[in-house]
């Protein structure tokens, strides 16, 4: 398998692993990282690095959606091995270091296993180290307000929910939504296409989650960047108001 690179704006990439998404921001040589993958993504991210003509070496930050084993996948390895630092919103920071875990659990994946693509899903997961834990030693908090000093520019948006530090990211110039999952465009477990809301195991809290929802319908922007599926063209406001359309 090859990683699955696809730009799409000047300087922004979305790359396709194996399930889940990250998204590459480049500015020259240096690049900014927008979560990691499952663990045994590695080879992909490593290689979708290569594919826009960067490396390891070369990454500024990588910032984190959230702390769930298939978007951490590789931060503590680029940290340890390249001195990557890995930032976070403050409320996900312990969830990262695993103080603590908001993911669903074993015994909630088992009880749903009659739902359709779950256990495929969870027969991909544990394939990819997703039940591992690769907690970041070291992460940091972005700092607050405003641009982040990093190739993109991105802004952190806070969308708690998913996790309590879940946060989006916008690059308003570019009209661009990093939205991780607390906005997604397809699923391995969903039944259906387009905009929408994980299933309802996979959030800590899901009334917050639909709260998320309208702070992302106030972002300017017509490129959604979802954690999971494929990039969404239209405005992410119509597309955050479809999902909670469709979660009601």
């Amino acid at each position: 398998m090859s990683a699955d690179v696809r730009q799409v704006a000047d300087g922004t990439y979305l790359v396709h692993g194996s399930h889940t998404n990250w998204v590459i921001l480049t500015d020259g040589d240096a690049v900014t990282l927008v979560d990691t993958g499952y663990p045994g993504d590695r080879r992909l991210l490593l290689d979708s690095l290569a594919a826009v003509g960067s490396s390891p070496e070369a990454v500024a930050a990588v910032l984190i959606t959230h702390a769930h084993n298939d978007h951490l996948g590789s931060a503590e390895y680029l940290r340890a091995a390249h001195g990557t630092p890995v930032l976070l919103h403050e409320a996900e920071v312990p969830h990262a270091r695993r103080d603590f875990l908001q993911q669903v659990s074993v015994g909630t994946v088992l009880r749903n296993a009659w739902r359709p693509g779950v256990l495929p899903w969870m027969a991909h997961v544990l394939r990819s180290g997703g039940t591992e834990q690769h907690p970041v030693t070291a992460p940091a908090p972005f700092p607050p307000g405003g641009a982040l000093d990093l190739p993109g520019r991105p802004v952190p948006v806070h969308t708690p929910g998913h996790t309590d530090g879940h946060c989006a990211y916008h690059l308003p110039d570019a009209g661009v939504v990093i939205s991780g999952d607390a906005l997604v465009s397809g699923h391995a477990t969903a039944r259906i296409e387009g905009p929408q809301l994980l299933p309802d195991m996979f959030h800590h809290d899901r009334a917050r989650t639909l709260s998320s929802l309208d702070v992302l319908a106030g972002l300017d922007g017509d490129v959604l960047l979802p954690g999971h599926g494929p990039v969404h063209r239209g405005l992410v406001k119509e597309a955050a108001l479809l999902a909670r359309e469709r979660a009601a």
